[in-house]
């Protein structure tokens, strides 16, 4: 009787241990399950949106040439001021020319003597003629006079070749410039040492207009190709700068080309904008950004700021679906004041949370609040 007790009792312990601890376990599940979380939505819509996409860039002349000496001897003048503007023809560096000027006047001397020596040999080779017609002398000399006519013919040449050769030398011996630009800061002084191909004097490079180099992702050649069959007129506002210093450059630019392939290391292709610069305010090598209007006419998804998270890099909105908040990633454009454009991954007439995005997670319960007017 008393074993029976024991057994009914331990029954007992066990059933009532079983009881409790499914009290518990559903105590647990009550208190794991929050209530929904009370945010503000806003309908994403569509709608035009101006605004401008940036790219870094860097201002390129469109022509630059470096200067050196095809002749070799010692600069005896420097006829500009560093960072002058000059003109095309304007004279640069003289070079020593005592040597070359000694030359020319050798070479001279030199082509005037071939040339007495020929007439020499055009008289004889007359006379040596008339007397072989009239069979007075040999045939040999004769042969042997034209023999001497055309070696000074050919001296003729060779002496006029010199001459040319050492003219030429006189003429590099002063420096002009090639075109009309700007010249940097010169690389020599009066009395330096210079030889051809070597050193390096100055460099010159064309000032108005000026070109601007960006690198455009391949996924927008395709539009920029349309902006240059549309041919935008040059005062039109699509392509402007942004210069450091928060400055904006006053003068619009053109799309001049793109390049003709892209780099298979960055997925990029060079694209060139074209802008005036008389008042010389770009310069070469300057960083800055080109600011490229986007098509008013074409409809944009535009959601306030706020409603964006960022997570490594990436960004995502909570889209609210059936009392349900579920992160989409989602791609951006320009910021407009307290708006961004969004280029991917949402839809018209879809709510995103604007208010309340801190408290969620990712298929979070949520009760939507009253609604606000989508331009608050």
């Amino acid at each position: 009787m008393t074993r029976n007790k024991i057994i009914a009792g331990s029954i007992f312990i066990a059933t009532g241990l079983l009881f409790a601890g499914c009290g518990d376990k559903q105590a647990t599940q009550q208190k794991a399950a929050p209530p929904p979380t009370p945010v503000v939505v806003y309908a994403v819509q569509e709608g035009n949106a101006t605004y401008y996409d940036e790219y870094p860039a860097t201002v390129t002349p469109l022509n630059e040439v470096e200067i050196r000496p095809q002749v070799a001897g010692y600069i005896t003048g420097i006829f500009f001021k560093d960072g002058q503007h000059i003109t095309k023809g304007q004279k640069l560096y003289e070079i020593d020319q005592q040597q070359y000027q000694a030359a020319y006047q050798q070479s001279i001397a030199n082509l005037n003597v071939a040339k007495a020596n020929e007439a020499k040999a055009q008289q004889d080779a007359d006379r040596y003629t008339s007397l072989a017609q009239k069979d007075a002398i040999a045939k040999q000399t004769l042969d042997h006079a034209l023999a001497d006519l055309d070696a000074a013919k050919m001296q003729v040449e060779a002496s006029k070749a010199n001459v040319n050769n050492v003219q030429t030398n006189l003429k590099y011996s002063i420096i002009y410039a090639p075109f009309t630009g700007t010249i940097g800061i010169s690389q020599v002084k009066p009395g330096t040492s210079v030889s051809p191909g070597q050193t390096l004097l100055n460099t010159i490079s064309t000032d108005d207009p000026m070109a601007v180099d960006f690198a455009l992702d391949q996924s927008q050649i395709a539009r920029f190709a349309e902006l240059i069959q549309k041919k935008t007129n040059p005062k039109d506002s699509t392509f402007t700068l942004s210069l450091p210093g928060e400055y904006t450059y006053p003068y619009p630019g053109y799309l001049s080309f793109l390049d003709r392939s892209v780099d298979p290391q960055t997925g990029t292709l060079k694209a060139r904008l074209i802008f005036p610069n008389s008042k010389q305010i770009l310069r070469a090598g300057l960083t800055c950004n080109v600011r490229v209007k986007n098509n008013a006419g074409e409809k944009s998804l535009l959601i306030p700021y706020k409603a964006v998270v960022e997570q490594l890099g990436e960004y995502f909105v909570y889209v609210v679906n059936d009392n349900k908040a579920v992160q989409h990633k989602i791609s951006l454009g320009a910021k407009i004041k307290d708006k961004i454009v969004v280029k991917s991954g949402l839809n018209a007439g879809e709510n995103v949370v604007i208010e309340g995005v801190q408290k969620l997670r990712d298929s979070s319960a949520v009760q939507i609040a009253p609604p606000k007017t989508n331009s608050k």
